[in-house]
């Protein structure tokens, strides 16, 4: 029989104090039960993404919600088969559980109008609203609702410089947002209400939840969603989509990416070939014969692969930016 797992995708903004003594506790609880995945404390409050055995997240998740703080504790549940989406368990201290980078934006403040699943097709539908998809570029390349605007970032750093550029927003009274389950919408419908965006709305549990909860016959989500674990992607159902991983720049690649001459495994694919140094080729290279000469032996060599995969995407972006500061363009 296929052994499950359950993920839940799990957030709170709450002002947490002591998030850092919270930390050690809350890594040993997940541990105890056998729970991986990562979860981010910081004095905003609390976000990030577990698998395990059932027993073992439910325990996770009742021992969160005894904290009086953490009562009203968010979580959307999916299902990962054959083996745990994750390699091992973090409990990271941040400064923010979503990174904006703007000061002063509290979604326990402030906040957009949160619209069910349910009542999200009537008004995306309505000629009146502006659709924005608040996730970063590689996340929309694989799927995005109908007719929703892309604002090209590669972070949600980048998101609030972006709105304040875009003049066109303010051409139609509503602004409706969305992103992969809730989290980053509610901060940014907080960033747009502070801009003087008076109609703000948000879908209530991100795509995860519409994806759950809207029938497929009647849903406007088109392609699939990107999700951070092992899974890559699910579609309608939450059910796991067809696409893996580069190992070099984090990208979601087809069947069809892995059949392009600019597909090397571990090394390069197309949307990231001509974007990496003889050094980063080399080097990505070196790690995937590493990875493959673990497999041989039978050594665990994933997680610390995972963190690899992780700290090159992170270089990459800062050489772009830096090359881009030199020529002086906009990064």
């Amino acid at each position: 029989m296929t052994e499950r797992f359950l993920v839940a995708a799990l957030y709170q903004f709450v002002r947490l104090d002591n998030y850092e003594a919270r930390r050690e506790p809350l890594l040993e609880v997940c541990r105890r039960n056998d729970v991986m995945g990562t979860l981010l404390l910081a004095r905003e409050g609390v976000n990030g993404t577990i698998a395990g055995p059932e027993a073992g997240i439910r325990a996770v998740l009742s021992w969160l919600r005894s904290d009086p703080k953490l009562a009203a504790l968010e979580h959307k549940e999916s299902w990962a088969e054959g083996e745990n989406p994750f390699y091992r368990m973090k409990v990271r201290l941040k400064k923010e559980i979503v990174t904006m980078g703007v000061a002063g934006i509290d979604p326990n403040d402030v906040v957009g109008t949160y619209v069910e699943p349910e009542d999200w097709n009537d008004l995306i539908s309505d000629p009146d609203v502006v659709l924005i998809d608040t996730r970063n570029d590689y996340e929309v390349d694989i799927g995005t609702f109908k007719g929703a605007v892309n604002p090209n970032t590669v972070t949600f750093r980048e998101f609030p410089q972006w709105v304040r550029e875009q003049e066109r927003l303010h051409n139609k009274p509503k602004i409706a947002m969305f992103c992969t389950g809730g989290i980053r919408c509610e901060k940014a419908s907080s960033f747009m209400k502070q801009e003087g965006f008076d109609e703000v709305y948000h879908l209530k549990g991100g795509i995860l939840k519409y994806l759950e909860t809207v029938p497929e016959e009647e849903s406007l989500w088109e392609g699939e969603c990107f999700v951070f674990d092992n899974r890559v992607s699910v579609g309608h159902g939450l059910k796991p989509g067809p696409y893996d991983l580069c190992h070099a720049c984090r990208h979601p690649i087809s069947e069809e990416d892995k059949r392009s001459e600019h597909y090397v495994h571990g090394v390069s694919c197309p949307h990231c070939f001509g974007k990496m140094s003889a050094e980063q080729k080399q080097r990505f290279a070196e790690r995937q014969r590493q990875v493959e000469l673990a497999k041989q032996r039978g050594e665990g060599h994933i997680a610390a692969d995972q963190e690899a995969l992780r700290d090159a995407k992170r270089k990459v972006r800062e050489e772009q930016i830096a090359k881009s500061m030199a020529k002086g363009e906009p990064a």
